[in-house]
């Protein structure tokens, strides 16, 4: 039997594009392009006579490929350094051979390549979550338009409040979408690329630039080879566009200088990943990894809050809203259940925890701590997943969700009338006397003749025919609705 984790306790995200940018081939792959970036960004300098050649950036990249290597060997051998990058750089090293060796790693860290590796993970796996959330958010568009004027009961405290509109509620939902989108995508352009060096000094890249250890190809070894660049690891495609790249103004260029070659490597190094250059090393300054947790647990809870409304409205006794295609029961055929609501709602429920566990994360000792960064990985993997499956669930409900006009106004008559009794009051008081009028609403029942006892106390003095029909008191429901579609993604709201 296989040991791998296939998701079959967490199918939430199973088969999502998410999952497959998050796997462990993903995560190598994601190591090998860090690797082959800092390479390349070496070999940038080499035109102020830096010692890393042009060829070189290009024999990495071309090794560099994740189906290449043993993952079962590296993730045994992972244990022994506490963490995956120092038995890769042993393989990549051997896997580029002579030519290349020297080149392989220069300078880096093992936590440089680590962290650039998950920014990396994170970037992919956040362009398909963009993607569900703009799915999401149109098809409840859609929703809120057709239904601006869909009269429901508005519940509070579970029970019926006033009366609202569906569209107001699909309104809601669009808004708490575009709030995530629009949080993913401002923390996606800022995810930074790792570059510091042992302990955040940089010391060792203006070492070697200055030493001749690496300063020709290798004797024996063959002239320039022709090597096509794979598209995901070009500087102008990196892993998707970072557009948050901060500048590095005051840094000396190639030939040293009182910054040393650091500042630039860092700058050609972001530029390779495609991810956003750091104005300091943050080993230890976690700034990015809680920033990308808490967006994404904002995410799941603000999909959580539109699954937990489902799931509510879809209940037998309620029967407003059902998902286009409902799950079965082992042992009850008559069963339909909203599976995918099931699923957003579990992973709100497990998104805080794991954001917790970034957040705790900042407090990280020195210039490297023992166990808060190790904590990180799986975790932030967990949560891209769980937000992944459930923004990819978020989009299919919607676009399939089943609207029944007809039970949500048979619903609005379940009380008799006394779902306008905020109306009733504030009608009532000038003709009976506050006191009176709230008496006279308290003390009536659902379905108790609420109509009789009025015209008893009011005679012809109101008209109670308006009064009480429900589809008369929206308030602004349906302008609101009209202002919240004019919000797009990316727009403050």
């Amino acid at each position: 039997m296989t040991s791998a984790d296939l998701g079959l306790l967490s199918a939430g995200h199973a088969g999502s594009a998410v999952a497959a940018a998050t796997g462990d081939e993903a995560f190598l792959q994601a190591l090998l392009d860090a690797e082959a970036a800092l390479t390349r960004a070496w070999a940038s300098l080499a035109g102020g006579g830096f010692p890393v050649p042009e060829q070189a950036g290009l024999w990495v990249t071309e090794a560099a490929r994740a189906e290449r290597f043993d993952l079962p060997s590296l993730v045994l051998r992972a244990r022994e350094g506490g963490n995956p990058v120092i038995p890769l750089v042993a393989d990549l090293t051997a896997a580029v051979g002579d030519r290349a060796a020297p080149y392989v790693h220069l300078g880096a860290t093992s936590q440089d390549i680590m962290d650039t590796a998950l920014m990396l993970v994170a970037h992919r796996a956040l362009g398909a979550v963009l993607s569900d959330l703009a799915r999401t958010a149109g098809a409840l568009a859609v929703l809120a338009a057709e239904h601006r004027d869909t009269p429901m009961p508005g519940r509070t405290l579970t029970q019926h409040a006033v009366p609202t509109t569906f569209g107001l509620k699909a309104a809601g939902w669009r808004a708490l979408a575009l709030d995530a989108h629009d949080r993913l995508l401002a923390v996606r352009r800022s995810l930074p690329a790792q570059l510091g060096g042992a302990a955040g000094t940089m010391a060792a890249f203006s070492a070697i630039s200055e030493g001749p250890a690496t300063s020709a190809v290798p004797p024996g070894s063959p002239g320039p080879a022709v090597v096509e660049v794979p598209e995901s690891s070009k500087s102008s495609k990196g892993s998707g566009g970072s557009e948050g790249a901060g500048g590095s103004e005051g840094s000396a260029g190639p030939g040293g200088g009182p910054a040393g070659v650091g500042p630039s490597l860092v700058a050609g190094f972001a530029r390779e990943t495609g991810l956003a250059e750091p104005v300091l090393p943050w080993h230890v300054l976690r700034t990015p990894v809680a920033d990308l947790g808490g967006a994404l647990a904002f995410t799941a809870g603000a999909l959580g809050k539109m699954a937990a409304d489902v799931l509510v409205l879809s209940r037998t006794e309620i029967g407003e809203v059902s998902e286009a295609a409902g799950g079965g029961s082992s042992a009850m055929p008559h069963k339909s259940n909203p599976v995918r609501a099931t699923w957003i709602a579990a992973a709100a429920r497990r998104a805080p925890a794991l954001a917790a566990v970034l957040y705790g994360s900042l407090a990280a000792e020195d210039e490297r701590p023992s166990g808060a960064w190790h904590a990180e990985w799986q975790t932030l993997r967990d949560l891209l997943r769980l937000v992944g499956g459930a923004a990819r669930d978020a989009a299919d409900l919607v676009e399939g969700l089943r609207v029944d006009r007809e039970r949500m106004r048979a619903n609005l008559d379940l009380t008799g009338g006394l779902i306008v009794s905020e109306r009733l009051a504030a009608a009532l008081t000038p003709v009976l006397g506050k006191e009176r009028a709230r008496a006279l609403l308290a003390g009536a029942s659902p379905g108790q003749g609420l109509k009789e006892a009025l015209e008893q106390a009011v005679g012809d003095r109101l008209a109670l025919d308006d009064l009480l029909d429900p589809t008369h008191y929206l308030g602004s429901a349906p302008a609101l609705v009209d202002r919240a579609l004019r919000r797009t993604p990316g727009e403050t709201p």
